[in-house]
């Protein structure tokens, strides 16, 4: 049975190259096997892959945290104690430029994508419930913003992972 260092490591690893391989997986999927329609998609789809990359930081945060929570290491905890106290400084505006960015995305996929596909394929249905979860997601932190508590930690976090896997499904549907 690995100790604790050996353990954290193992996760980080693992953290590491799902991260990884989730923006290899949108980048191959963005850029190679979805075609490029016009300027307006392409635009799109550039928003598209800069939305995962800074939804994808902001839920990193929850790793960080949790590496701090179990590692018994303490030069592990200070330096990521000491990380994330800067990084947090920046959570808000990323989950912010993350949102405009997304909405942004919406707008050109339901103007240009939605008439040729329809506006009931699953890849929108996907993308309707992603953002629809997002709202909470953004309420639940902007409540734990102004008063933090455990109820609303949790509550931030169900929501976030929630949307997190909603993003995900409707990143891997394909047209």
């Amino acid at each position: 049975m690995p100790d604790n260092k050996e353990g954290c490591s193992i996760y980080h690893r693992l953290w590491t190259f799902i991260n990884v391989f989730l923006i290899i997986i949108s980048i191959i999927y963005i850029w190679i096997f979805r075609p490029h329609d016009g300027s307006l998609v392409v635009v799109g789809q550039i928003l598209a892959q800069v939305g995962i990359i800074l939804f994808l930081i902001n839920i990193n945060m929850y790793f960080i945290f949790l590496v701090i929570r179990k590692t018994s290491v303490r030069q592990v905890k200070i330096r990521l104690a000491k990380f994330s106290r800067h990084f947090m400084k920046w959570h808000i505006p990323i989950a912010i430029w993350g949102t405009v960015v997304i909405v942004g995305h919406a707008i050109i996929n339901l103007t240009q994508i939605g008439p040729l596909i329809g506006f009931t394929h699953l890849k929108l249905l996907t993308g309707y419930l992603a953002f629809a979860m997002l709202c909470p997601t953004l309420f639940a932190g902007w409540l734990r913003h102004k008063k933090a508590s455990g109820f609303r930690r949790k509550f931030h976090l169900t929501t976030a992972m929630t949307f997190l896997g909603i993003f995900v499904i409707h990143m891997i549907v394909l047209i």
